[in-house]
């Protein structure tokens, strides 16, 4: 009898502690890891790019060319009188490019795979709207699980085979493309 009063006090104190507890077994394991790490899991991916490339080329030339032919040998050839030329060309060019680009944004992917050394494929796109323009972002890439931030979050700079597309269309879009006039004189020319 006195034990089934221990055993009853017992779970008695067990119920009223979790009812006053912030964790529930609903809740996953009290240190489990809330990073995605299967398929239908969600990772932010914060794209951070920037490209700059230079380039600069430089050319100097010096060409000299004399020649010299004598009358001619022979029947036919003795008609053609000697004559000699020469032929100086110089010349230099030079030419600078640089090209600078940066992109930045925020975008929550899907965990598409889980590949066999547990990299993990994911893939998001984004659609936004405003004012009759229309921006789409599409990304897709590999990500290690490690990684992945402890807020489940990742920089666009640890994908592997990443393909990031930011395309947009409206009037200030339309505004940039090249006129029809323009191209057909950049093909003439």
């Amino acid at each position: 009898m006195r034990l089934s009063i221990c055993i009853a006090a017992i779970v008695l104190l067990a119920v009223s502690a979790s009812a006053n507890s912030l964790w529930t077994p609903a809740s996953g394991g009290l240190f489990a890891d809330l990073k995605a790490h299967q398929v239908g899991d969600v990772v932010t991916v914060l794209v951070v790019e920037s490209s700059a490339s230079s380039q600069k080329a430089s050319t100097d030339y010096d060409k000299k060319l004399d020649h010299k032919n004598d009358a001619g040998i022979g029947m036919l050839l003795k008609n053609v009188p000697g004559f000699d030329f020469s032929s100086t060309q110089k010349g230099s060019a030079t030419g600078t490019t640089s090209r600078t680009s940066n992109f930045t944004a925020k975008i929550t992917a899907t965990v598409t795979k889980v590949l066999p050394n547990g990299n993990l494929m994911i893939e998001a796109t984004r659609s936004v709207a405003t004012n009759s323009e229309k921006q789409d972002i599409k990304l897709t890439g590999v990500v290690r699980p490690q990684d992945i931030a402890p807020d489940n979050t990742v920089l666009s700079t640890y994908l592997a085979n990443a393909q990031i597309q930011s395309t947009g269309k409206g009037p200030i879009g339309d505004r940039q493309k090249e006129g029809i006039i323009s191209k057909l004189l950049k093909f003439l020319f």
